[in-house]
């Protein structure tokens, strides 16, 4: 597979994969911004992409800034669908007591691209039933 990367500006940064073995790729910030604590931001990477046809892409938090800052993504996963043609942006919150700093360049999130299938829905009027049915939140306790 390959996704097509735009930049908007010279010094936009292409995702990366900090190791080999990593899945997500990390995006950073085309901006400057200051999160309050409770603040959630729109921040731009100053990156397009075109995903092909059958393929989505995730945008997730970066495990560093949420334990050590706070910071997470608001919507996560956020999709990005193959018919977007946008610019990525992720929307960040404050969940600290304490100011947060976005500096351009920063790493802000990750990205996961995942090859999706397109189920055909169909009407019934009855579903299977099963051992669990409709047990739900909470339904297998917690130990």
């Amino acid at each position: 597979m390959i996704v097509k990367v735009k930049k908007l500006s010279k010094d936009a940064k292409l995702p990366e994969r900090a190791l080999k073995g990593d899945v997500g790729f990390d995006l950073f910030s085309n901006e400057e911004a200051v999160l309050k604590p409770g603040e959630w931001k729109l921040i731009g990477t100053g990156l397009k992409i075109a995903l092909p046809e059958g393929y989505e892409a995730q945008v997730r938090p970066k495990s560093g800034l949420a334990l050590n800052h706070g910071i997470t993504v608001l919507n996560t996963p956020g999709t990005i669908d193959s018919g977007y043609r946008g610019e990525i942006k992720v929307i960040l919150i404050n969940l600290s007591d304490k100011e947060f700093k976005i500096e351009k360049g920063q790493k802000i999130a990750q990205i996961v691209f995942n090859k999706v299938e397109i189920p055909e829905l169909q009407e019934v009027a009855e579903l299977d039933t099963t051992e669990r049915n409709e047990r739900g939140f909470g339904s297998t306790g917690l130990h």
